[in-house]
C-alpha cells in the first residue's frame, strides 16, 4: 500500500474531503475533483489506479465519464457513488466496468475496507490484452440483460465468481434461463480467460463413456485403446471444465469428481500416475439437489462441497420486468445477424408477452422473436405471428354473474361448468382441465397441449407445477 493512486470525484465539499483525508490516513497517493471538467484533467495528468466516482456531478454524467475512464484504461478501478441509486444505474454501471456502486449516506470505514479489497485484487489479476478485454466484454458478459433486483444480483455473483478464481461454482435455474451463458462470462471475465473453457453435457454422454470423456486413457485400458487420449479436464488445463446437468451424473462417476475437487489430481482411465486438475469446475442443473441428496440420487458431500459459491438464475416469469429490454437486446442481435430493420414491437404485442409465464425462460422468448421478425414483414412486430399458447386469453372461465343454473358459452359452445359455493381459484380449474385433457388422452401430452390450445412445453411446465405424473 502507498503506491496506489486514488481520484475522489465529488461535488458535495464535505463529502469530498472526508473521503481524501480517510485515504490519505491509510496511505494512499490521492487527489480530487469536483467536477466533470476537473476529473477528465486529473485523470490525464494523475494517471489513478482507482476513481470513487459520483453519479450526479454539476457539468457531466457519472456513467458517461465511467465510460470514457474505461476507454482510456481499462484496468482503471471504479466505484460509482449516488444519492439516489435504482437498478437501472446499478446494472449499467457494472456492466460498463464500475467495481461496486455505493449509495449515500456511506459508512468510510466501508469505503476504506472496499478500496482494499478492490486494489487487492487488482494487483493479482493476471493483465490480459486491451483487444481480448473489449472482445470479451462484448461477445458474452452483456448478453445477460435484465434490470429486476434478481438480475442485479446474478450479475454481482458472476462478477465476484470471475475475479476470486474460487475453483467450484454452482448455478442454478430452470431450462433456458441461461446458466450456461454466466458460466462462460465467469470464465471469460477471469484469469483463466487466455485458456480453454469446455463444456461437458453430463445426460448426453452415457455413463460408461463420462468417466473416459473426463479424464481420458492410457493406450490398452481396453479392447479399443490403441493409443493415449487426453481428456477433457487434461485439455482445458489452466482453464474452465464446465459440466452442465450435474444432477444426471451417475453415482460412481460423482465420487470421482468429488475426489478430483477435493484433491486437485486424477487419472487417466487404465493410467497409475496422478495427473494435476489445474481447473474451474462451474456446474450447473435445472434439478433440486437437497431433494436428489434424500432421494440418494446424488451425493450429499458433493452437493455441499459444490454449493461454496451458487449462482440462482430466477425464471423469466418472476422479471417480467426485463422482458422489454430483452426484446430489445435480441431485436438488435437479429437485426444485425439477418440484415433486418425491425424497429421494436407494438404495445399489444409486448402486452401478450408480458403476459404469458414463459415455461421455456429467455431461450423461448428469443426463439419466439426469431420466428415472429422471420415472419412479419411489419418494421414493429404485430402480434399476427406470435405462437397460438402466447395469444392465449387469460380471461376467467366463471362470470360474476353466474348461477349453478345457467352455462357459459364460448367459441358457440355451450361449456358444463359449476362454479361451488365457496369458490375455486382459477390455478385450480387450470389443474383440474388439464387432468382432464389427459385422461381424455391416455397422458398422451401432445393432444392433451393441442386440445387446451398450448404447446407441448407449457403443459409439461404446468404438470410440473402442479405435481401431476
Amino acid at each position: 500500500m502507498g503506491s496506489e493512486r486514488i481520484l475522489v470525484v465529488d461535488d458535495e465539499k464535505l463529502i469530498n474531503w472526508s473521503l481524501v483525508e480517510m485515504l490519505e490516513d491509510a496511505g494512499y497517493l490521492v487527489e480530487s475533483a469536483a467536477c466533470g471538467a476537473e476529473a477528465r484533467k486529473k485523470f490525464s495528468s494523475f494517471g489513478p489506479d482507482m476513481i470513487l466516482l459520483d453519479i450526479a456531478l454539476p457539468d457531466a454524467n457519472g456513467m458517461e465519464l465511467l465510460q470514457e475512464f474505461k476507454e482510456q484504461d481499462e484496468h482503471v478501478m471504479v466505484i460509482m457513488i449516488t444519492a439516489n441509486a435504482d437498478l437501472d444505474s446499478t446494472v449499467k454501471s457494472l456492466k460498463l466496468g464500475a467495481d461496486e456502486y455505493i449509495g449515500k449516506p456511506f459508512n468510510l470505514d466501508v469505503i476504506e475496507h472496499r478500496v482494499r479489497q478492490i486494489l487487492d485484487k487488482r494487483r493479482l489479476k493476471k493483465q490480459t490484452t486491451t483487444a481480448k478485454r473489449i472482445l470479451r466484454r462484448s461477445s458474452d458478459f452483456d448478453q445477460l440483460v435484465g434490470s429486476s433486483a434478481k438480475m442485479i444480483e446474478v450479475f454481482k455473483m458472476t462478477k465476484i465468481c470471475a475475479e476470486s478464481d474460487c475453483k467450484t461454482i454452482l448455478i442454478l435455474g430452470e431450462s433456458g434461463t441461461g446458466k450456461e451463458l454466466v458460466a462462460r462470462a465467469i470464465h471469460m471475465h477471469s484469469s483463466r480467460a487466455e485458456a480453454p473453457f469446455i463444456d461437458v453435457n453430463c445426460a448426453a454422454i452415457p455413463d460408461n463413456l463420462l468417466e473416459n470423456e473426463l479424464f481420458g486413457h492410457e493406450k490398452g485400458a481396453f479392447t479399443d485403446a490403441s493409443q493415449r487420449e487426453e481428456g477433457i479436464f487434461e485439455c482445458a488445463d489452466g482453464g474452465t471444465v464446465f459440466l452442465d446437468e450435474i444432477g444426471d451424473m451417475p453415482l460412481a462417476m460423482q465420487t470421482k469428481i468429488l475426489k478430483v475437487i477435493e484433491t486437485r489430481r486424477y487419472r487417466r482411465v487404465g493410467g497409475r500416475a496422478n495427473l494435476e486438475a489445474n481447473v474451474r469446475i462451474v456446474t450447473a442443473t435445472n434439478q433440486d439437489l437437497p431433494a436428489l441428496v434424500e432421494q440418494g440420487l446424488f451425493r450429499g458431500d458433493l452437493y455441499y462441497r459444490l454449493n461454496v459459491m451458487c449462482i440462482h438464475l430466477p425464471p423469466l416469469r418472476e422479471r417480467i420486468d426485463c422482458i422489454p429490454s430483452l426484446v430489445d437486446y435480441f431485436i438488435g442481435r437479429l437485426n444485425a445477424e439477418y440484415g433486418k430493420k425491425v424497429q421494436g414491437v407494438e404495445a399489444e404485442t409486448m402486452a401478450y408477452l408480458k403476459q404469458y409465464d414463459w415455461p421455456g425462460n429467455v431461450r423461448e422468448l428469443r426463439n419466439t422473436i426469431e420466428r415472429v421478425m422471420m415472419l412479419d414483414p411489419a418494421p414493429m412486430l404485430t402480434p399476427n405471428f406470435l405462437p397460438t399458447e402466447i395469444k392465449r386469453p387469460s380471461a376467467p372461465l366463471l362470470s360474476d354473474s353466474y348461477t349453478p343454473a345457467d352455462s357459459l358459452s364460448a367459441g358457440g359452445r355451450n361449456m358444463d361448468i359449476t362454479l361451488p359455493p365457496d369458490g375455486i381459484t382459477l390455478e385450480e380449474v387450470e389443474k383440474m382441465l388439464i387432468q382432464q385433457a389427459l385422461l381424455r388422452y391416455d397422458g398422451n401430452q401432445t393432444k392433451a397441449a393441442t386440445c387446451l390450445g398450448m404447446s407441448r412445453d407449457t403443459i409439461r411446465y404446468r404438470m410440473k407445477k402442479f405435481g401431476l405424473n
